[in-house]
């Protein structure tokens, strides 16, 4: 029996307050002249005043018996009566008019057979997408009301809820677990097959949380999520039964334990089994899903920290190189005022060839001053070396580090795109285009790949072609590409961007993943 606490059913409280007393309980002038004129002693009319009031707080006839103390009294008193008059009636039949008195001046009808019907009804359409019994309980009153019914016993309301919950998820039973082949249905029944070893059975395993999102429990995530997969297609053998039906019958599998699905009939059992996979198939969708964008933006973020270390290391080299620079710059200036007039010898008038000579000497001075300087520094080639390493993480752009840390990562998340069925919830699929390319280029080992290539799905060969330019940003661009290279893609790079923008797509919701629930 479904607690009457945990349903809308109306009824007394433990203690009734003034407020409400007064609101609800207190008869009008007019109630008062109806009662007087339909009872002919003071216990009578208390009675049918007590009624009358109940009736029109709960939508149905309380016993008096259960009526709290606080309320007649209350009626009492305002009926002015004296305090020894009770609430009673000294017959049934007495108590069958009174009903029939209040029932007449509200305008209510006591039909058993409507009521029923219409309870009846409302509890049969709700509970294809239902199943607590207190919710269809809830339905059948809300029905009830609104067509202005005398609510039936609470009882009353259980049994027929009981009655028709078990009917209905009986057809379902039956229709479901009349899917599975023989195979299908032997590998749904090992799940309970307890392993003498770890003393836990499949059935108890399937039902492990996700725990935090590291690289290693991304990849036992999708090991479970693959292993699900394969017990069989529960999408085909739960096809027709609503949503809310699945949700329940898998939250009463996974509060079982492997005895009490034993102890289940076969269909039942089934049919419990199979909710519970589809359940846990789409959670660990969604759960698979919000690790992958955890990952990456956990990449990303050790990206910008790996530049902010590179800065810092190479903090005193710029200054180094900023030192140099200055001492170029000093050079040169000496060399060219060398040559300033009055510095030294002024050629002769007419001399065609004085300016050249001048020339030359300038350049000649400032380029051993140059030299000079740079071997002081280390030398040319440890100068350029040094300043490829300072100009590589001069600007905010952390896109080329994040290659280091994305290997370890790169066959977890091949594994998510071919675990994962995504579809693009707008008309831009770019990005889907773009998973689409790497997945058939993800064999290559060269590091650079054209934009265009020919890939072999089904035995029929298909052009692929990516536009990065229609989905990565600026920065990632340059990071793709290379002026020496028209026309190719850094592969690598190019992995770690469509990965990147994935993420970002997943979490906007611009791209779904079909069979989940939090990324549908």
């Amino acid at each position: 029996m479904a607690s009457i606490d945990r349903t809308a059913y109306p009824r007394f409280k433990r203690g009734v307050a003034m407020r409400e007393l007064a609101e609800a309980f207190t008869p009008t002038p007019e109630e008062i002249a109806w009662a007087h004129g339909k009872t002919q002693s003071g216990q009578h009319l208390l009675a049918l005043v007590v009624r009358l009031k109940c009736y029109q707080r709960l939508g149905y006839f309380a016993k008096l018996a259960d009526v709290p103390a606080a309320v007649v009294d209350h009626v009492r008193g305002v009926l002015e009566l004296p305090d020894a008059v009770v609430a009673e009636t000294d017959a049934d039949r007495t108590a069958k008019r009174h009903r029939q008195f209040v029932r007449e001046r509200l305008g209510v009808k006591y039909e058993a057979v409507r009521v029923r019907a219409v309870a009846e009804q409302a509890i049969r359409s709700a509970v294809q997408t239902k199943d607590n019994p207190a919710d269809l309980i809830n339905v059948a009153l809300e029905e009830l009301v609104r067509q202005h019914c005398e609510l039936p016993g609470y009882t009353t309301l259980d049994a027929m809820a009981a009655s028709i919950r078990a009917e209905v998820n009986g057809g379902f039973f039956a229709m479901v677990a009349s899917r599975p082949d023989r195979a299908e249905r032997a590998r749904l029944e090992r799940m309970l097959v307890v392993e003498p070893a770890s003393r836990r059975s499949e059935f108890d395993r399937i039902k492990t949380p996700a725990q935090a999102p590291t690289l290693s429990k991304f990849k036992e995530r999708l090991a479970h999520l693959q292993a699900l997969d394969a017990i069989g297609s529960s999408e085909r053998w739960l096809a027709g039964v609503p949503p809310g039906k699945v949700a329940h019958f898998a939250g009463e599998a996974r509060v079982a334990n492997v005895d009490d699905m034993r102890k289940t009939g076969d269909a039942k059992r089934v049919t419990l089994l199979i909710s519970l996979v589809h359940q846990q198939r789409v959670e660990a969708r969604d759960e698979v899903v919000t690790m992958f964008c955890k990952r990456m933006a956990a990449l990303h973020k050790k990206g910008r920290e790996r530049l902010e270390e590179l800065r810092e290391a190479y903090r005193a080299e710029s200054e180094r190189l900023i030192g140099v620079f200055g001492e170029v710059l000093a050079g040169a200036r000496e060399a060219t005022a060398a040559a300033e007039p009055g510095q030294g010898t002024t050629p002769a008038a007419g001399d065609l060839g004085a300016g050249a000579d001048v020339a030359e000497e300038v350049a000649e001075r400032a380029g051993r001053l140059l030299l000079k300087t740079l071997e002081t520094a280390g030398g040319l080639e440890e100068s350029s070396l040094a300043h490829e390493a300072v100009s590589a993480y001069h600007g905010n752009n952390y896109l080329p580090l994040l290659d280091g840390f994305y290997r370890s990562h790169r066959p977890a998340l091949f594994t998510l795109v071919d675990a994962l069925k995504m579809t693009s919830t707008t008309a831009d699929r770019s990005v889907l285009d773009a998973v689409e390319f790497i997945r058939a280029n993800r064999d290559r080992r060269s590091e650079w790949i054209p934009q265009t290539t020919v890939h072999t799905r089904e035995g029929q060969q298909v052009t692929l072609t990516i536009d990065v330019d229609a989905f990565a940003t600026m920065a990632w661009r340059k990071v793709l590409r290379h002026r020496d290279r028209p026309g190719m893609l850094a592969r690598r790079h190019l992995e770690a961007c469509v990965f990147s923008h994935l993420a970002a797509e997943l979490r906007s919701g611009d791209v779904a993943v079909t069979g989940s629930d939090s990324y549908a």
